[in-house]
């Protein structure tokens, strides 16, 4: 039996009457919880084709009771699950359909058939997509949107997920697990192993909502009131959080005064974090922890936590995990971190990450940048343009920043303000305070502004990295043009 099912069973059986699910209509105590999963489980296997073995299921639902549910009756099955984020366009989504093939597709709306999970009635259809090679094993295929081409599908083990959601645990302690109210799609795999895998692990509740009752209805362009707001009043112990939402939340928290009491653990990863940022959400009480992982290695990596943190570091690895430093700088992360990608080889050894790091004399992972993002300028410095849009980012005039310089004299920057109407002397004087805190050879000496990044313009990836390429070439007359700076 998995490790978390094992955990549910425990705690159904000592504590039956704790709270290990919930939303604003329903709360599943843990016997509860360990009911429904053996419902969903049920009805799932009367839709199994009977003429091949269980086939991935595609699950394209919000955020709620359900979603959480689902997952682990798919677990209790053995059946690998597809989580397909909300985000993906119709192209992509025939894409991972059919690369991991999907034989059952589970929606928020009927369809051929009526699922009932967890109070919510879901859609169910059989796919005739033909059968994809998956390494034995598989539990979960996700994909990730990626920087360039069609998305990947990592497929992992449930031992894999489940060491994350374990290493976790132990390295923050079960007394942080309350309350956790997840802000990212349960889609994206952080939130789904660092996140619900690791609450129910630890004894804590998962109190999931809607992305419309969180302010998230458009993730990209949260409502920042609401999102607050229902923070505050969940009574929200523990989050997990990209760059941009922590600095939009930073934001609130500095122009209203509102602040956030339960709070005693919000990790944050997916991008560099600026020790600024980090500074300011000490100075505003809040308990921000950078981490770092990759989907290959089952979510997370790294971590600071409330026992030991170190701003500028995104903490020290998983104990479960061994992290080196090859000799060009890249971290490798092994033992055997995941089985391989849906359609190609089984995977053995070490992930090449990509990043570059390295490791301090206490343990501490530092990141970087990217291998692949390097910047060379024209007088042989190498640049993470990471580390400079993490001082661009810093500033609270700055809500998105992509910097570039391959080759050139000196680096320029493509920037997003807060405001559209925010004067051009108030972002310059933003730029100058960022400059200060880099060497001259890394400074920003030409920017533009322009509009906020769009994934539906593919600029972005689903968990909000830059894609750089497309940016910088729908930007290429500027970005190659003479270089004056420009304000």
């Amino acid at each position: 039996m998995s490790r978390v099912l094992a955990a549910i069973v425990r705690r159904a059986a000592e504590t039956p009457e704790a709270i290990a699910l919930s939303d604003h209509d329903r709360a599943f105590t843990y016997a509860d919880l360990l009911v429904e999963i053996e419902a969903t489980a049920i009805q799932l296997s009367a839709m199994a084709p009977r003429d091949r073995a269980p086939a991935p299921v595609a699950v394209m639902l919000e955020n709620g009771p359900a979603w959480a549910v689902l997952d682990l009756a798919l677990v209790r099955l053995g059946w690998p699950s597809l989580p397909i984020p909300g985000f993906f366009t119709e192209a992509q989504r025939r894409h991972v359909l059919a690369d991991a093939g999907a034989g059952l597709m589970i929606t928020g709306y009927e369809a051929d058939g009526p699922l009932l999970v967890a109070g919510a009635t879901l859609g169910a259809t059989l796919l005739d997509t033909p059968a994809s090679s998956l390494p034995a094993g598989t539990a979960k295929i996700t994909y990730t949107s990626g920087s360039t081409g069609q998305p990947k599908g990592v497929c992992l083990s449930q031992d894999q997920m489940e060491a994350v959601a374990a290493s976790l645990v132990e390295m923050i302690g079960a007394d942080y697990a309350g309350v956790h109210l997840p802000l990212l799609p349960l889609s994206i795999l952080l939130e789904n192993v660092a996140g619900l895998y690791t609450t129910l692990l630890a004894g804590g509740r998962y109190h999931v909502l809607g992305p419309a009752e969180l302010g998230l209805a458009e993730p990209f362009r949260p409502d920042l009131g609401k999102l607050a707001a229902a923070i505050a009043a969940e009574g929200a112990t523990s989050l997990i959080l990209v760059p941009e939402l922590l600095r939009a939340l930073l934001m609130v928290m500095m122009f209203t005064g509102t602040r956030f009491p339960a709070l005693n653990l919000v990790a944050v990863g997916g991008a560099k974090v600026s020790p600024q940022l980090l500074a300011q959400a000490d100075s505003l009480g809040l308990p921000v922890y950078e981490g770092y992982g990759l989907s290959e290695c089952a979510s997370v990596v790294a971590l600071n936590t409330p026992a030991a943190r170190q701003i500028g570091a995104v903490g020290r690895p998983l104990p479960h995990l061994t992290v080196e430093i090859a000799a060009d700088g890249e971290i490798l992360v092994g033992p055997h971190p995941y089985l391989g990608y849906a359609g190609g080889a089984k995977h053995s050894g070490p992930v090449r990450t990509g990043d570059l790091g390295r490791l301090d004399t206490d343990g501490f992972l530092h990141i970087q940048g990217r291998r692949a993002n390097t910047i060379i300028n024209a007088f042989g410095r190498n640049i993470a343009p990471e580390w400079v849009e993490s001082e661009l980012l810093a500033q609270p005039e700055i809500r998105q920043a992509i910097v570039f310089g391959e080759a050139q004299a000196e680096l320029g920057a493509l920037i997003v303000p807060l405001s559209p109407d925010l004067a051009d002397e108030a972002l310059a004087q933003a730029v100058d305070r960022a400059n200060q805190a880099l060497p001259p050879y890394a400074q920003v000496r030409r920017w533009r502004v322009r509009p906020p990044l769009d994934p539906a313009a593919g600029e972005l990836t689903g968990n909000g990295r830059p894609r750089r390429a497309v940016i910088l070439k729908r930007h290429s007359a500027f970005v190659e043009g003479p270089q004056i700076a420009q304000q």
